[in-house]
């Protein structure tokens, strides 16, 4: 499938960005956890293998590192933009596995280092637009979901994929709180979850996933509002039936099951006609389904996207 570069991006808004220079290092980390070979097939005995540059990328202007990993929702380290990256400092994803179950034909418990290694890893540079209305512009590292529910073999039945975050107070202190019923929980229809723009990410920037935006493993869906994609992941399920996802729960009125990006439907409390994108003072008018319409919007074909918000 050929994905190609929005017509609305404009070469001025390409930068060079100083802090994304640190591939190697980030390279020999994942080496030091057993995972270089999930990046290229074939490295020599501990040589870090090399990243792939996706053609499935954008070009816009890089959000830089700073903002990308100190301006989060991250509710289970606190509420605040500034909470998750201060407290999330000493959270702990090593060991990390990942429970694999439902209509598959081939459920298993992995160890963190097993359920990446098959993987090629990717470099994506993706917009991520957030409900509330600011957007940032994000350089991914992560491979193909489809690459990995193809290996587990969903059956038949199979029509939905539920991620759940760990549930684990005592790392997650903003667990403590009600502002959600906990733990967090998100979901994706199947053929969502098979599109070639969905990834399961590692990492961001040339490094590895910060705490505050998912360590070890998070989804990225980008032409979704960013409360779509679940972080420290420990659990996918497959399923029959359309789960019952966290924000969709907590208020049914202003966070629905598809939170695909349409500036058309309006939050009750706010436009979605416009967005902020981290760093720049003006407002830009939001993008349908994030500015990848050319690529998903067949995805939703004879669906009322009002309804379906």
């Amino acid at each position: 499938m050929l994905i190609r570069h929005s017509t609305h991006i404009r070469s001025a808004e390409i930068t060079d960005e100083r802090d994304y220079i640190d591939r190697r290092s980030f390279l020999c980390t994942l080496a030091s956890l057993g995972l270089a070979t999930a990046a290229v097939a074939g490295p020599a005995s501990g040589e870090a293998a090399e990243t792939v540059s996706s053609e499935l990328t954008q070009s816009d202007a890089l959000t830089p590192y700073e903002d990308v990993t100190t301006y989060n929702n991250f509710y289970e380290f606190g509420t605040d933009k500034g909470d998750p990256s201060e407290n999330a400092k000493n959270f702990v994803t090593k060991p990390w596995t990942v429970k694999v179950e439902g209509l598959v034909g081939k459920p298993a418990t992995y160890q963190l280092e097993d359920f990446i290694k098959p993987y090629k890893l990717e470099e994506r540079v993706y917009r991520h637009r957030c409900v509330e209305g600011w957007s940032m512009v994000i350089p991914w590292l992560g491979f193909p979901m489809a690459d990995f529910l193809k290996a587990v073999q969903p059956s038949s039945s199979a029509t939905f994929v539920e991620f759940t975050t760990l549930l684990d107070p005592k790392r997650m202190p903003g667990q403590h709180t009600d502002v959600l019923d906990w733990p967090y929980v998100e979901a994706l229809r199947l053929d969502e979850a098979m599109h070639p723009l969905t990834l399961f990410v590692v990492g961001l920037y040339g490094k590895m996933l910060p705490n505050q935006n998912g360590a070890p493993l998070r989804h990225v869906v980008p032409w979704k509002y960013g409360f779509k994609g679940c972080k420290s992941i420990v659990r996918v399920r497959l399923t029959d039936k359309q789960p019952i996802t966290t924000w969709n729960k907590a208020v049914p009125g202003e966070y629905g099951f598809y939170a695909n990006v349409n500036p058309e439907v309006d939050h009750p409390r706010w436009s979605q006609a416009k967005e902020r994108r981290i760093g720049e003072l003006r407002r830009r008018p939001t993008l349908m389904f994030n500015g990848y319409g050319d690529q998903v919007a067949s995805l939703y074909a004879g669906m009322d996207l009002h309804k379906y918000y």
